[in-house]
């Protein structure tokens, strides 16, 4: 592209901060942002990177669509809520108007296996207005093609087992919400645990009325069965409160998690294929005390077994900064709800 990349950033929390920057640093620039918290619409965008003033001030979401008209940006980056139905009023602008768009919506990286309702009428609108909307982040590499690139030096595979831990502080309230943080054990029951105590068909049967709520691990196991080449054969989720012996307080929350309540949630993927290969993911959301750090690891059992293992990694700026490599990937994909793995490898990109 012989000019900036023009970029809106839906969101203005504190992902964007690290997003905007790395898009100004690579060579693009920030032509709007957008978000539904008082206390940041009206600021300059520099403000909220902690930089100079760019000229550029959040507008309210209920201002958006005329924004995305009169600034015509290549990509839309979407950094709000977790759950594709929570982004897909955003995500749905974008396509209606043309503009390419990349979330960090985690359910957003695989999910024609969770809500293929809202998928398809996403790729449909994207296709008529020769569109790319895809999700990425952090998965993208540590949960996704990292995972794919070791099973590409084993001979055989008998299971792929995982696990990711992160700390729910670092990616705002929906997130921690998401994660049941805050519920008393009772609570989780019934708002978060309760979800995956169903048969397969009624589970099945929540899928195809976009009233599923997947854990990270369901998309992503999704994700790494279609990379693999891998026919899903069976698919269950498991989640487990996790609770800590004294109270922690919570800024993202603005509480205190009591002893004994909900700090977050591990859930446990498990999908059987029909090439007898199995992928058991699971993924640890919670508000970390002192002795908590990020961890992943995962293994692939078969010939040869590898085991690889990631300490302390920083889960916000390597999410950001995979979303914004990812930026002339998406400008130059197929139109559609393309998910990254038919994108191809994310790479390292000296500017976008």
């Amino acid at each position: 592209m012989d000019r900036k990349v023009k970029v809106v950033q839906y969101g203005a929390g504190k992902m964007s901060v690290y997003t905007m920057r790395y898009v100004y640093e690579k060579g693009g620039e920030v032509v709007g942002a957008v978000d539904v918290n008082p206390a940041v619409i009206g600021k300059d965008i520099g403000e909220i990177m902690g930089t100079e003033n760019k000229g550029v001030k959040v507008v309210d979401v209920k201002d958006a669509e005329e924004m995305l008209k009169q600034t015509n940006p290549d990509i839309v980056i979407v950094e709000t809520m977790s759950l594709i139905k929570d982004v897909e009023d955003a995500l749905m602008l974008c396509a209606k108007l043309g503009i390419n768009a990349i979330t960090t919506c985690e359910e957003a990286f695989f999910p024609m296996n969770s809500n293929p309702g809202i998928t398809t009428k996403l790729d449909e609108l994207a296709k008529q207005n020769n569109c790319t909307i895809t999700g990425s982040g952090y998965q993208d590499i540590y949960w996704g093609q990292l995972i794919s690139s070791i099973a590409g030096s084993t001979q055989t595979i008998k299971k792929i087992k995982g696990s990711s831990s992160y700390n729910v502080e670092d990616y705002g309230i929906a997130l921690a919400k998401a994660h049941g943080a805050g519920l008393t054990m009772q609570e989780f029951d019934e708002q978060v645990a309760s979800v995956d105590k169903i048969t397969d068909e009624e589970r099945q049967e929540v899928i195809n009325k976009g009233e599923y709520l997947p854990s990270y691990m369901w998309n992503v196991n999704g994700w790494l069965c279609e990379k693999l080449g891998l026919t899903v054969k069976r698919q269950t989720q498991k989640t487990v409160p996790q609770t800590y012996k004294e109270d922690i307080y919570s800024s993202t929350l603005g509480m205190t998690v009591k002893a004994g309540d909900a700090t977050g949630m591990s859930a446990v993927v498990t999908t059987e294929t029909e090439e007898g290969i199995v992928i058991e993911s699971e993924c640890i959301g919670k508000v970390y005390s002192k002795e908590d750090f990020d961890k992943i690891e995962w293994t692939i059992e078969g010939e040869p077994n590898t085991t690889i293992v990631v300490n302390r990694p920083a889960t916000v700026e390597l999410t950001c900064a995979s979303v914004v490599n990812r930026i002339p990937d998406v400008i130059n994909a197929k139109p559609g709800y393309v998910p990254t793995e038919q994108i191809g490898e994310l790479n390292f990109k000296k500017t976008i």
